[in-house]
């Protein structure tokens, strides 16, 4: 890059600095090296383009929706598409546990984010070839085995980022840096189910072209992050697995904190797991394509695109209170919910959008606030062990969420829908006991 091109570069991230934190001083700084003071507001850009690109390929592959409706579309057995959701989301949180360490061993975290972003995209782009040239069980197989394989490098990333975050910008500015990147990528994801929508292109040819642009989106993220300016981290405390698991576990009971904020965000995973049962109440009035199921699509693009950057700058202040907030916006959502199944209120048209779209923005908002909660309550050298073991038993949770179909089965989905209210009204007494972190 040449120095006019460095110094565009170096203009614009101030700008953009200038403009999302109303800072007029790039070098305000908090919690980050000194070193780092300087090169925070390309950081700070660098964070926001990254993410947009990664939000918006993990929407294009969605596999509670895009990969669902392919692999029915294309004649693969029904146990495939029922392993999508629990692999995609238990996968990219069990390991973390068992990763942590090595990643802690890198003095420069980033890369491990870049590996993980560089691999996501070529499971992507595998997808999509099996899509071509596949059907059946074979493609059913493929999918989900390179669903695993993305699960497993997404954990790579997840461990990884929080503490790259946590030593390029400062505390502060980390829920604007994340909540901005929401709320970019949702316009495109609008944009892309809309598209899907109106039905101007073969569905089947519009969702492969997505899962390219997917794999585009994420080497170009691998390749951007990479350029960050990461300050050197600690290595210490390498060790055997079992010693690590053992070392890992005891900050359950040694750190109060780290304990409230686990049980706040496993009431909480009610806001993801709930989607699918609202959306059951009013199955028969649904296409059963993925016109009729983009709605989930829509709405959680559009509470992200208007909630993304509000969490954000919230969770800068209080991120606690966040947790709180968005707790109980979910219980409330919920309850109205049953409320509507119960009225025949969801044969309008718009009734269900409105709650999915209502239960969106609590999502959201629990996303933004645990993020930056567990980054604020730990230190440098805590930060990716705090990620692996908070995202590992959260894992677990995830797995036993499947629980809820038999309880759906045998006693409807009014009856999951009122225990994932009072999951989310309980979390509030957790957040409430939690210290503030900013």
């Amino acid at each position: 890059m040449s120095k006019q091109e460095k110094d565009v570069t170096k203009t614009a991230a101030q700008a953009a600095w200038n403009t999302l934190t109303s800072e007029d001083d790039g070098r305000a700084c908090k919690d980050i090296p000194e070193a780092a003071c300087h090169e925070q507001p390309r950081n700070f850009l660098t964070h926001i383009i990254s993410l947009s690109l990664t939000k918006s390929a993990d929407a294009f592959i969605n596999p509670k929706l895009i990969l669902s409706w392919i692999l029915t579309t294309l004649g693969a057995p029904a146990y495939f598409i029922g392993l999508l959701v629990p692999l995609r989301e238990a996968g990219s949180l069990l390991p973390q546990l068992f990763i942590a360490n090595t990643i802690r061993s890198l003095p420069l975290r980033k890369y491990a984010w870049v590996l993980g972003s560089f691999i996501q995209g070529l499971c992507a782009a595998g997808m999509g070839i099996a899509v071509i040239f596949l059907e059946g069980t074979p493609l059913g197989l493929t999918i989900v085995c390179l669903l695993g394989l993305l699960a497993f490098s997404r954990s790579m990333c997840s461990v990884s980022y929080k503490d790259v975050l946590g030593k390029t910008v400062s505390k502060s500015k980390r829920g604007t840096a994340t909540g901005t990147a929401s709320s970019l990528s949702a316009g495109l994801v609008i944009a892309y189910a809309l598209l899907i929508s109106l039905n101007i292109v073969d569905k089947l040819t519009l969702v492969t072209i997505g899962l390219f642009f997917a794999a585009g989106f994420w080497i170009i993220a691998s390749a951007l992050f990479s350029t960050l300016e990461e300050q050197r981290g600690a290595t210490e405390g390498g060790g055997s697995l079992f010693v690590i698991a053992k070392q890992n576990f005891s900050y359950l009971y040694k750190d109060r904190e780290l304990g409230l904020f686990i049980v706040t965000r496993a009431l909480l995973i009610a806001t993801a797991l709930a989607p699918p049962f609202m959306l059951a109440l009013n199955a028969e009035n649904l296409n059963n394509n993925i016109g009729g199921l983009g709605s989930l699509l829509l709405a959680s693009s559009l509470a992200s695109l208007v909630s993304g950057y509000v969490w954000g700058r919230l969770a800068d202040i209080s991120s606690r209170k966040v947790l709180l907030l968005s707790g109980f916006s979910a219980g409330i959502a919920l309850l109205l919910t049953v409320f509507a199944a119960s009225n025949k209120l969801l044969d309008i048209y718009w009734v269900l959008p409105a709650l999915l779209f209502a239960l969106m923005v609590a999502y959201e908002g629990v996303r933004m606030g645990r993020s930056i909660h567990l980054v604020d309550i730990a230190d440098q050298d805590k930060r990716a062990i705090y990620t692996a073991l908070s995202n590992s038993i959260i894992g677990v949770f995830l797995l036993l969420g499947g629980l809820f179909s038999v309880i759906s089965h045998w006693y409807g989905e009014q009856v999951v829908l009122l225990l994932f209210a009072l999951m989310s009204f309980s979390s509030m007494i957790s957040a409430y006991l939690m210290k503030e972190a900013q």
